[in-house]
């Protein structure tokens, strides 16, 4: 299962790139993590074997004045504090993996604590942003109606941009006004989907798509004219371009319209526990950011409002 992504492996001791192999493919059987977070460990683990070769050793014989010497080196490389705990956080489930197999006798990564984070809030956007951007794409094309409503079920839903462009046909159940997602851990989920985005969704399935797919067949809910499903790359680009087009000037991500999402429903009294169940979030912890959002636009408010604000 596990490949090769890194352009330096073949430096890598044989010995070590088994067990890095190894290590992924119980990653992908027992968690069933994506092609992009398995290739990120690979990425975490074979620049630690690389390190370690200049230093004669290998991942097995490694201690912990090892790590801390590759993490050093790594932040005056200009690692930022968030990159390296996310590295150290891939080196200590790696060798917990080797504790567990008995291929070592203690993990050398146990004593090495995370450098301290400050929680970022995500950027979102205001519930006006949304309103003008969800107007920019150009609904007398295919590509931009198809634009149009994809923007709509992402804000409506919440969901992952890589859910959004996976979506396929069987997945959808617009009489019930619900769709079915397999998100991360590939735990299943029922999204509802509300009026506005079913009433783009059936337009869009009944007088656009055919066009899109020009005679090909496709079970994606959101084709290109090739025939196949819009990649997240392809998606992202879009969605820059219509803000750019929008005149926004919040600094947009990959997952603005579901930080939107969630904030926008705390903002109107949605209670956390829903919010996290939409989102897909396992542990509340990840959802209660939205809260400090919701809590600092109410400051804003109050701020530009009250009279003695």
């Amino acid at each position: 299962m596990a490949t090769s992504r890194v352009s330096k492996l073949k430096q890598i001791t044989e010995s070590d790139r088994a067990r890095i192999d190894s290590f992924t493919d119980m990653l992908w059987m027992e968690s069933g993590l994506s092609k992009n977070t398995l290739a990120s460990y690979e990425a975490d683990l074979s620049g630690l074997s690389l390190y370690l070769s200049d230093e004669k050793l290998d991942l097995i014989s490694v201690q912990r004045e090892n790590l801390l010497s590759y993490l050093a080196d790594r932040v005056d490389s200009g690692a930022s504090p968030r990159s390296t705990a996310r590295l150290l956080s891939s080196i200590r489930r790696f060798f917990q993996y080797l504790v567990r197999e008995k291929q070592i006798d203690a993990d050398p990564s146990v004593l090495i604590d995370a450098p301290r984070l400050g929680r970022p809030l995500p950027h979102t956007l205001t519930e006006a942003d949304v309103e003008v951007l969800l107007l920019a794409p150009d609904l007398l094309t295919p590509e931009g109606f198809r634009d149009r409503v994809m923007l709509e079920v992402l804000y409506a839903t919440g969901l992952r941009v890589s859910e959004l462009v996976g979506l396929s046909v069987e997945q959808l159940n617009l009489r019930q006004g619900v769709l079915r997602v397999t998100g991360k851990g590939n735990k299943e989920r029922l999204v509802p989907l509300g009026e506005e985005s079913i009433s783009w969704l059936n337009r869009f399935l009944n007088d656009t798509r055919h066009v899109l797919l020009n005679n090909h067949t496709s079970n994606a809910v959101f084709p290109t004219r090739r025939g196949g499903a819009m990649t997240r790359q392809a998606f992202w680009y879009a969605i820059k371009k219509h803000a750019k087009k929008a005149g926004i000037q919040t600094e947009i991500s990959p997952h603005t319209l579901r930080h939107a999402f969630a904030t926008h429903l705390l903002n109107h009294g949605a209670d956390l526990r829903v919010v996290q169940l939409l989102l897909g979030h396992s542990d509340l912890s990840t959802t209660q950011i939205y809260t400090h959002i919701a809590s600092e636009r109410l400051k804003s408010i109050h701020e530009q409002h009250h009279p003695r604000g």
